[in-house]
């Protein structure tokens, strides 16, 4: 299987993880989900993949959360996957997918979970220097 990023190249955690990928050897498929949304199925069974509601995989930092009332308890699953669908910015990212499974990677080391080959060590862009846990 090929891996499979989500991506979004305009935010950091996002480049981050793909970043790691590369260096671990991944070619992934890079997916700029804003170009290119997923359908609502394919959101749909990307959800049980990573085992997150919708709620959970939903970006409410972004300004058409609070437009659209996206916080209030009372909005059901498919209404919020509704949301994320007509406004694809509120699909958090970067969602991976490899032969190991599949995560929202935020932070960006959860990464090296799903990795065949991870790097042990990486430095973000921020000059942060984060770890491979299962080689510290």
């Amino acid at each position: 299987m090929t891996s499979l990023i989500f991506h979004n190249p305009k935010c950091g955690t996002s480049r981050n993880t793909l970043a790691i990928m590369q260096a671990s050897g991944e070619n992934p498929e890079v997916v700029e989900y804003l170009k290119t949304p997923p359908s609502r199925d394919y959101l749909v069974d990307l959800l049980a993949k990573i085992a997150l509601s919708p709620r959970e995989l939903l970006r409410s930092k972004e300004s058409v959360n609070d437009e659209l009332g996206l916080d209030n308890p009372a909005l059901s699953d498919d209404e919020i996957i509704d949301a994320m669908i007509a406004h694809p910015i509120l699909i958090n990212r970067p969602i991976v997918i490899t032969d190991k499974g599949a995560a929202l990677c935020r932070p960006s080391e959860r990464v090296f979970a799903l990795l065949a080959n991870p790097v042990s060590s990486f430095t973000k862009e921020d000059g942060e220097i984060i770890y491979n846990a299962k080689d510290k």
